[in-house]
């Protein structure tokens, strides 16, 4: 996900201060929901389905994702289990965690696939830190782009005399709560997931 992805509406389509700070809002949440999404992504000692999320599988030439191809259940703390809905896609399924950048080992029955979520190696661990590190500070950006394009809408509107001087001032002032705010979140929920990655069980 490129910072640049959460897109504004043009400059122009902003009549008044409070538009702005609506747009500015809808923008940030997206950037820490993203990065919650994609920190799903990233495994920890335990079981969870949302280290699947990425797979996609060739089902009949289509990238399709795992969800859609199988019913996926996590029946102890250790292990998932993948049940393909159309048999012969258990190979597909099984190539795909393979080539996929998780580096688990799932095994078949002819039925169904078991996926063993081995324990963290010390190693992996700090691997998985830098990847959550790097999740987090691109969103950081993403955030801080946002602030960049709401401060230029403010004093667009100054620009046009459609607020005053004051309300300018005030607007920045509000608009870096805003990001403030939206930084925090995107801390704390990658010092969590760092402490699930951490913490051994």
């Amino acid at each position: 996900m490129k910072p640049e992805q959460h897109a504004a509406p043009s400059e122009s389509t902003f009549n008044s201060v409070k538009e702005v700070d609506a747009n500015l809002k809808a923008r940030m949440e997206k950037a820490v929901s993203d990065l919650q999404h994609e920190m799903a992504a990233i495994r920890t000692g335990r079981a969870s389905l949302g280290i699947l999320d990425h797979i996609r599988v060739d089902y009949y030439g289509t990238p399709t994702p795992l969800n859609q191809v199988a019913n996926l259940h996590v029946p102890e703390p250790s292990l998932i289990t993948i049940q393909p809905w159309d048999i012969s896609q258990i190979g597909p399924i099984e190539k795909a965690i393979r080539i996929s950048d998780l580096g688990l080992n799932p095994a078949n029955d002819g039925k169904i696939i078991r996926l063993p979520i081995p324990p963290l190696t010390e190693e992996r661990r700090k691997e998985l830190v830098k990847k959550l590190h790097a999740a987090a500070e691109h969103h950081r950006v993403s955030v801080r782009n946002i602030r960049r394009d709401g401060n230029e809408n403010v004093k667009k509107l100054l620009k046009d005399k459609a607020i005053t001087e004051d309300d300018e001032k005030r607007a920045h002032d509000e608009i870096q709560k805003l990001t403030d705010l939206f930084m925090g979140k995107i801390d704390t929920a990658s010092k969590g997931k760092e402490k699930d990655i951490l913490e051994i069980k």
